[in-house]
């Protein structure tokens, strides 16, 4: 993170899938399809010790396509919250596109809606957020949005790796990996 950007750091965004859990090719549809990949709640319980606020925007297009219902979605982040509760950390926004693909909505990302919705509901101006995300449509919502993003190699990560080193974007193994690279570069300054 450039180190003039770091101090300011007050909100966290994260993609969902294949940065805080697991991805799944057939949707992650229900609790038992939830799995967090290592080292990602502790992470978020950093980020909140240390006062920053953290939120999630997520496209869910599998709402759209009937794979799951909104009941299913609230059950999944009920779970998360349980399991981020235990270790003391919490999200404070979760920000969901429900749209397919094809549905032209403004929140469904490579679109800026859900990250720009975030800063506004949280009161937090773009150039003091980060996004991290594991995709290119979630480096390309937040190059929109005036957001800072990192990529993370879990999900699908490892196939943009060299385009966003091509764009200057920070690369982090995970959301661990990015988290410590954001607190540290507040350390210093």
């Amino acid at each position: 993170m450039p180190a003039d950007q770091s101090s300011s750091v007050r909100l966290v965004i994260l993609d969902r899938d294949g940065v805080i859990n697991e991805d799944r090719e057939d949707f992650v549809r229900c609790p038992a399809d939830w799995v967090p990949i290592k080292g990602s709640l502790r992470a978020i319980e950093r980020l909140n010790r240390r006062g920053i606020l953290v939120a999630i925007a997520t496209n869910q297009s599998g709402l759209a396509r009937g794979m799951f219902a909104l009941n299913d979605l609230d059950a999944i982040h009920q779970a998360l919250a349980r399991e981020l509760s235990e270790l003391g950390g919490h999200v404070d926004g979760i920000f969901v596109c429900p749209h397919g693909p094809s549905e032209g909505c403004d929140c469904r990302k490579p679109r800026p809606g859900l990250l720009i919705q975030a800063g506004q509901t949280l009161g937090v101006r773009a150039e003091d957020t980060v996004f991290v995300g594991d995709r290119d449509t979630d480096l390309r919502a937040a190059e929109a949005a005036g957001i800072q993003p990192i990529l993370v190699r879990t999900g699908h990560g490892k196939s943009v790796v060299e385009r966003a080193l091509e764009r200057g974007i920070v690369v982090a193994d995970d959301l661990s990996s990015a988290i410590e690279g954001i607190l540290c570069a507040c350390d210093l300054e």
